[in-house]
């Protein structure tokens, strides 16, 4: 097993503002519906948003723009899209400069429940995608289209890692903090709106959490060194 720990962050409303995947599923895609069909945007996302709400967010294709330009029969290709909308890509102030901190001191993974079309596209125009070591997709690399327990369970052993020496941080409680904290993750709970659970560990930004994961090192050393 790796010694050195390992922090997983997952992407969307963490790393990278949520504008961007929410324009291309609710703006782009039916933007093209309704040029394909002359008729207007509203009346093109009210097909497109009941068609998305039929097949649901417990199906894999719910989450594959692929899957849906061939539905839509759209014209052109779904990774002009992508490409056309990635200005609206931006992470969160604070991302960078944590990120250039963590990674002195551990290995850093994006695990998201986005297919790895949106998670590459965004990373790369966010401009962090240098200091992450691996990226997975719950949908794209495991057939999974929540991040279950099995998800976590796989990136564990994919990265040699015991639980113990992994840290996990997300802004959904139940799939980045709750579960993660079942197998034995320390897992934080991202809370930007600052409306946080009272049994969770909570952070309202990546800053906090950096300074946390700081002084619980510090206090490692301290009982390692018996001066606590």
């Amino acid at each position: 097993m790796n010694k050195r720990k390992l922090i997983s962050f997952d992407l969307d409303s963490t790393l990278v503002d949520p504008t961007y995947t929410s324009f291309v599923w609710e703006f782009g895609i039916p933007q093209l519906y309704a040029k394909k069909h002359s008729i207007s945007l509203p009346e093109a996302t009210s097909i497109v948003k009941a068609e998305y709400e039929r097949i649901g967010d417990s199906a894999l294709e719910w989450y594959d723009i692929a899957y849906w330009f061939e539905y839509f029969e759209l014209p052109g290709k779904w990774e002009n899209l992508l490409e056309e909308h990635r200005d609206k890509i931006r992470p969160f102030p604070e991302v960078k400069e944590v990120m250039v901190d963590l990674a002195q001191h551990y290995d850093l993974i994006v695990t998201s429940n986005a297919a790895r079309e949106f998670v590459e596209v965004e990373l790369k125009a966010a401009e962090i995608e240098g200091y992450f070591v691996r990226v997975f997709s719950a949908t794209s690399d495991f057939g999974q289209v929540k991040k279950a327990p099995q998800f976590y369970q796989h990136i564990c052993e994919i990265m040699r890692r015991n639980p113990a020496h992994v840290i996990h941080v997300g802004d959904h409680y139940e799939f980045d903090y709750l579960v993660p904290k079942s197998l034995g993750i320390e897992a934080y709970y991202l809370d930007r709106d600052g409306k946080r659970p009272q049994d969770s560990f909570a952070v309202t930004d990546l800053r906090e959490f950096a300074g946390l994961l700081k002084n619980h090192q510090k206090r490692w050393v301290k009982r390692l060194i018996g001066n606590d």
